[in-house]
Protein backbone atom coordinates (compact mmCIF):
# COMPACT_ATOMS: atom_id res chain seq x y z
CA UNK A 1 0.00 0.00 0.00
CA UNK A 2 3.06 2.25 -0.15
CA UNK A 3 2.61 5.56 -1.96
CA UNK A 4 -1.18 5.34 -1.94
CA UNK A 5 -3.16 8.50 -1.18
CA UNK A 6 -5.90 8.67 1.45
CA UNK A 7 -8.27 11.27 2.85
CA UNK A 8 -9.46 10.81 6.45
CA UNK A 9 -12.17 13.16 7.65
CA UNK A 10 -12.16 13.93 11.35
CA UNK A 11 -8.54 12.81 11.22
CA UNK A 12 -7.12 15.00 13.95
CA UNK A 13 -8.46 13.23 17.02
CA UNK A 14 -9.74 9.92 18.35
CA UNK A 15 -10.62 7.21 15.86
CA UNK A 16 -9.64 9.33 12.87
CA UNK A 17 -6.18 10.00 14.29
CA UNK A 18 -5.69 6.29 15.02
CA UNK A 19 -6.74 5.39 11.47
CA UNK A 20 -4.36 7.98 10.06
CA UNK A 21 -1.46 6.66 12.10
CA UNK A 22 -2.14 3.08 10.98
CA UNK A 23 -2.37 4.08 7.31
CA UNK A 24 0.90 6.00 7.51
CA UNK A 25 2.55 2.90 8.98
CA UNK A 26 1.45 1.06 5.84
CA UNK A 27 3.04 3.65 3.56
CA UNK A 28 0.11 5.94 2.78
CA UNK A 29 0.26 9.66 2.29
CA UNK A 30 -2.78 10.88 4.26
CA UNK A 31 -4.68 14.16 4.02
CA UNK A 32 -6.55 14.76 7.26
CA UNK A 33 -9.36 17.22 7.60
CA UNK A 34 -11.47 18.73 10.35
CA UNK A 35 -12.66 22.13 11.45
CA UNK A 36 -9.73 23.05 13.72
CA UNK A 37 -6.48 23.66 11.87
CA UNK A 38 -4.37 23.69 15.04
CA UNK A 39 -5.62 20.22 16.03
CA UNK A 40 -4.87 18.87 12.55
CA UNK A 41 -1.36 20.30 12.55
CA UNK A 42 -0.66 18.86 15.99
CA UNK A 43 -1.83 15.44 14.80
CA UNK A 44 0.32 15.65 11.66
CA UNK A 45 3.38 16.52 13.74
CA UNK A 46 2.69 13.77 16.24
CA UNK A 47 2.28 11.06 13.57
CA UNK A 48 4.64 12.01 10.72
CA UNK A 49 4.71 15.49 9.21
CA UNK A 50 6.17 14.12 5.96
CA UNK A 51 3.24 11.76 5.43
CA UNK A 52 0.28 13.55 7.04
CA UNK A 53 -1.07 16.70 5.39
CA UNK A 54 -3.51 18.93 7.25
CA UNK A 55 -6.33 20.73 5.43
CA UNK A 56 -8.95 22.45 7.57
CA UNK A 57 -12.49 22.05 6.24
CA UNK A 58 -16.02 21.72 7.60
CA UNK A 59 -17.39 18.72 5.69
CA UNK A 60 -20.95 20.00 6.04
CA UNK A 61 -19.92 22.93 3.80
CA UNK A 62 -20.10 21.82 0.16
CA UNK A 63 -17.63 24.49 -1.02
CA UNK A 64 -15.13 23.53 1.69
CA UNK A 65 -15.29 19.89 0.59
CA UNK A 66 -14.64 20.91 -3.01
CA UNK A 67 -11.58 22.86 -1.85
CA UNK A 68 -10.33 19.87 0.13
CA UNK A 69 -10.45 17.52 -2.83
CA UNK A 70 -9.05 20.22 -5.10
CA UNK A 71 -6.03 20.30 -2.78
CA UNK A 72 -5.69 16.50 -2.97
CA UNK A 73 -5.89 16.50 -6.74
CA UNK A 74 -3.39 19.33 -7.12
CA UNK A 75 -0.87 17.86 -4.67
CA UNK A 76 -1.10 14.15 -5.54
CA UNK A 77 -3.10 13.80 -8.76
CA UNK A 78 -5.12 10.84 -7.53
CA UNK A 79 -7.03 9.36 -4.59
CA UNK A 80 -6.94 5.72 -3.50
CA UNK A 81 -8.90 5.78 -0.25
CA UNK A 82 -11.52 7.96 1.43
CA UNK A 83 -12.40 7.28 5.07
CA UNK A 84 -15.58 9.15 5.98
CA UNK A 85 -14.99 9.30 9.72
CA UNK A 86 -16.08 12.82 10.75
CA UNK A 87 -19.19 13.04 12.86
CA UNK A 88 -20.87 14.67 15.82
CA UNK A 89 -23.27 13.51 18.51
CA UNK A 90 -26.26 15.40 19.89
CA UNK A 91 -27.35 16.21 23.44
CA UNK A 92 -28.98 13.13 25.05
CA UNK A 93 -32.37 14.77 25.59
CA UNK A 94 -35.92 13.65 24.74
CA UNK A 95 -36.37 14.06 21.00
CA UNK A 96 -39.23 16.54 21.42
CA UNK A 97 -36.85 18.83 23.34
CA UNK A 98 -34.04 18.76 20.82
CA UNK A 99 -33.38 22.17 19.21
CA UNK A 100 -33.65 22.15 15.43
CA UNK A 101 -30.10 23.53 15.29
CA UNK A 102 -28.80 20.30 16.85
CA UNK A 103 -30.73 18.21 14.31
CA UNK A 104 -29.30 20.22 11.42
CA UNK A 105 -25.80 20.02 12.88
CA UNK A 106 -25.96 16.21 13.05
CA UNK A 107 -27.39 15.86 9.56
CA UNK A 108 -24.77 18.24 8.16
CA UNK A 109 -21.72 16.63 9.72
CA UNK A 110 -22.74 12.96 9.75
CA UNK A 111 -24.72 12.57 6.54
CA UNK A 112 -24.34 15.51 4.18
CA UNK A 113 -20.61 15.68 4.83
CA UNK A 114 -20.17 12.02 3.93
CA UNK A 115 -22.23 12.48 0.77
CA UNK A 116 -20.27 15.55 -0.32
CA UNK A 117 -16.97 13.72 0.17
CA UNK A 118 -18.23 10.68 -1.74
CA UNK A 119 -19.28 12.93 -4.62
CA UNK A 120 -15.80 14.41 -4.89
CA UNK A 121 -14.09 11.04 -4.43
CA UNK A 122 -16.22 9.53 -7.19
CA UNK A 123 -15.25 12.32 -9.58
CA UNK A 124 -11.55 11.75 -8.92
CA UNK A 125 -11.69 7.96 -8.88
CA UNK A 126 -13.64 7.76 -12.13
CA UNK A 127 -11.26 10.11 -13.95
CA UNK A 128 -7.90 8.82 -12.74
CA UNK A 129 -5.76 6.09 -14.29
CA UNK A 130 -5.89 3.39 -13.20
CA UNK A 131 -9.54 3.99 -12.47
CA UNK A 132 -11.12 3.21 -9.12
CA UNK A 133 -10.50 3.42 -5.40
CA UNK A 134 -12.01 2.57 -2.04
CA UNK A 135 -14.40 4.41 0.29
CA UNK A 136 -15.00 3.38 3.91
CA UNK A 137 -17.87 5.00 5.80
CA UNK A 138 -18.03 5.14 9.60
CA UNK A 139 -21.52 3.95 10.36
CA UNK A 140 -21.42 3.29 14.14
CA UNK A 141 -23.48 0.56 15.79
CA UNK A 142 -26.23 3.19 15.78
CA UNK A 143 -26.53 2.35 12.07
CA UNK A 144 -28.52 -0.69 13.22
CA UNK A 145 -29.45 -0.18 16.88
CA UNK A 146 -30.40 3.09 18.62
CA UNK A 147 -29.65 4.30 22.09
CA UNK A 148 -32.24 6.21 24.13
CA UNK A 149 -32.42 9.93 23.29
CA UNK A 150 -30.26 9.63 20.17
CA UNK A 151 -32.68 10.37 17.31
CA UNK A 152 -30.43 12.69 15.23
CA UNK A 153 -27.30 10.54 15.51
CA UNK A 154 -29.20 7.29 14.97
CA UNK A 155 -31.16 8.65 11.99
CA UNK A 156 -28.01 9.89 10.27
CA UNK A 157 -26.15 6.63 10.88
CA UNK A 158 -29.06 4.59 9.52
CA UNK A 159 -28.88 6.87 6.49
CA UNK A 160 -25.16 6.17 6.13
CA UNK A 161 -26.03 2.50 5.61
CA UNK A 162 -28.30 3.47 2.73
CA UNK A 163 -25.65 5.78 1.34
CA UNK A 164 -23.06 2.98 1.55
CA UNK A 165 -25.36 0.62 -0.37
CA UNK A 166 -26.20 3.17 -3.06
CA UNK A 167 -22.60 4.29 -3.51
CA UNK A 168 -21.39 0.68 -3.62
CA UNK A 169 -23.84 -0.07 -6.41
CA UNK A 170 -23.07 3.11 -8.35
CA UNK A 171 -19.32 2.65 -7.99
CA UNK A 172 -19.21 -1.02 -8.94
CA UNK A 173 -18.57 -0.64 -12.66
CA UNK A 174 -15.86 1.96 -12.05
CA UNK A 175 -13.85 -0.24 -9.65
CA UNK A 176 -14.89 1.93 -6.71
CA UNK A 177 -15.37 -0.33 -3.69
CA UNK A 178 -17.54 1.14 -0.93
CA UNK A 179 -17.88 -0.41 2.52
CA UNK A 180 -18.88 0.49 6.05
CA UNK A 181 -17.38 -0.06 9.49
CA UNK A 182 -19.77 0.05 12.46
CA UNK A 183 -17.96 0.90 15.67
CA UNK A 184 -19.10 0.18 19.20
CA UNK A 185 -17.59 2.23 22.01
CA UNK A 186 -14.17 3.19 20.74
CA UNK A 187 -12.42 5.27 23.40
CA UNK A 188 -12.64 8.90 22.30
CA UNK A 189 -13.91 12.26 23.50
CA UNK A 190 -17.32 11.37 22.06
CA UNK A 191 -17.62 8.28 24.28
CA UNK A 192 -15.97 9.65 27.43
CA UNK A 193 -19.29 9.92 29.27
CA UNK A 194 -19.82 6.14 28.97
CA UNK A 195 -17.30 5.45 31.72
CA UNK A 196 -19.49 7.33 34.18
CA UNK A 197 -22.77 5.79 33.06
CA UNK A 198 -25.13 6.20 30.10
CA UNK A 199 -28.84 5.51 29.79
CA UNK A 200 -29.82 1.98 28.83
CA UNK A 201 -32.96 0.86 27.01
CA UNK A 202 -34.70 0.12 30.34
CA UNK A 203 -34.01 3.66 31.59
CA UNK A 204 -31.23 2.68 33.98
CA UNK A 205 -27.81 4.32 33.98
CA UNK A 206 -24.79 2.06 33.63
CA UNK A 207 -21.13 2.51 32.69
CA UNK A 208 -20.04 0.78 29.49
CA UNK A 209 -16.64 -0.60 28.47
CA UNK A 210 -14.68 1.00 25.64
CA UNK A 211 -11.92 -0.24 23.35
CA UNK A 212 -8.69 1.23 22.06
CA UNK A 213 -9.21 3.03 18.72
CA UNK A 214 -6.15 1.13 17.45
CA UNK A 215 -8.44 -1.90 17.02
CA UNK A 216 -10.62 0.14 14.67
CA UNK A 217 -7.57 1.36 12.80
CA UNK A 218 -6.35 -2.19 12.18
CA UNK A 219 -9.75 -3.12 10.80
CA UNK A 220 -9.68 -0.16 8.41
CA UNK A 221 -6.18 -1.07 7.26
CA UNK A 222 -7.40 -4.60 6.49
CA UNK A 223 -10.36 -3.28 4.51
CA UNK A 224 -8.05 -0.92 2.61
CA UNK A 225 -5.54 -3.69 1.88
CA UNK A 226 -7.90 -5.67 -0.32
CA UNK A 227 -7.66 -5.49 -4.11
CA UNK A 228 -10.53 -3.59 -5.73
CA UNK A 229 -12.18 -6.81 -6.90
CA UNK A 230 -12.83 -7.64 -3.21
CA UNK A 231 -14.72 -5.65 -0.60
CA UNK A 232 -15.62 -5.80 3.08
CA UNK A 233 -19.11 -4.41 2.70
CA UNK A 234 -19.89 -4.19 6.42
CA UNK A 235 -17.83 -4.85 9.54
CA UNK A 236 -18.68 -4.34 13.20
CA UNK A 237 -15.87 -3.76 15.70
CA UNK A 238 -17.09 -3.30 19.25
CA UNK A 239 -16.31 -3.67 22.93
CA UNK A 240 -17.13 -7.30 23.59
CA UNK A 241 -18.74 -6.63 26.99
CA UNK A 242 -20.92 -3.72 25.90
CA UNK A 243 -24.72 -4.16 26.04
CA UNK A 244 -25.35 -4.38 22.31
CA UNK A 245 -26.17 -7.97 21.43
CA UNK A 246 -29.36 -9.29 23.03
CA UNK A 247 -31.32 -7.47 25.71
CA UNK A 248 -28.42 -5.76 27.45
Amino acid sequence: MADKIAVVTGGGTGVGKAITSALVAEGYQVVITGRRESVLKDAASAIDASAVHAFAADVSDRAAVASLFGFVEEKFGRLDLLVNNAGVSSPPVPLEDLPVEEWNKAVGANLSGSFFCIQEAFRMMKAQQPQGGRIINNGSISATTPRPNSAPYTATKHAITGLTKAASLDGRRFDIAVGQIDIGNAASDMTARMTGGVMQADGSMKPEPRIDPAHIARAVVYMASLPLDANVFTMTVMANQMPFVGRG
